[in-house]
């Protein structure tokens, strides 16, 4: 292998490395309520459809704000985890999927009461400089197990 493929191969690593870790970000910031920190892991034009679509970063935070916090209502609580994802890169954009659980718990317990598994399909773009999610859309193809 030439040096400039290994280059190639390592810039791919690290993309993909810096990826999984903006993502990983993402979710610790929906687990914790921090929405204007969740919708700064997109870019500015990106769309998320998340339970409904919506355009650009700024109409994402009011997603998170005015739809998806009403969610976490103090009666159940919800945790998100992503694994397995599955990343191509190519250049300054990516794609990927992985697959997404969410918990649904009783947070004066702990106890789980729901498992809702899903999937995430995302495209990634790099914007100045940073991974940001180009594109996330939300799918529960699965139905809702109960625990």
């Amino acid at each position: 292998m030439k040096l400039k493929e290994m280059e190639k191969r390592l810039r791919n690593l690290e993309d993909i490395n810096e990826i999984v870790s903006m993502h990983n970000e993402y979710l610790f910031y929906l687990n914790n309520c921090q929405w204007a920190e969740a919708a700064n892991c997109f870019a500015e034009n990106a769309t998320a459809n998340i339970h409904e679509l919506r355009t650009g970063r700024a109409e994402i935070l009011k997603l998170y704000t005015d739809v998806l916090s009403k969610l976490n209502t103090g009666k159940d609580r919800d945790v998100h985890f992503a694994v397995q994802p599955t990343i191509t890169v190519d250049e300054d954009k990516a794609k990927g999927h992985w697959l997404i659980y969410i918990f649904i718990s009783d947070p004066v317990t702990g106890n789980v009461s729901k498992l809702l598994p899903g999937r995430y399909d995302v495209e990634y773009v790099r914007e100045k400089g940073k991974w940001k999610f180009g594109s996330l859309v939300y799918t529960s193809p699965w139905p809702v197990i109960r625990v």
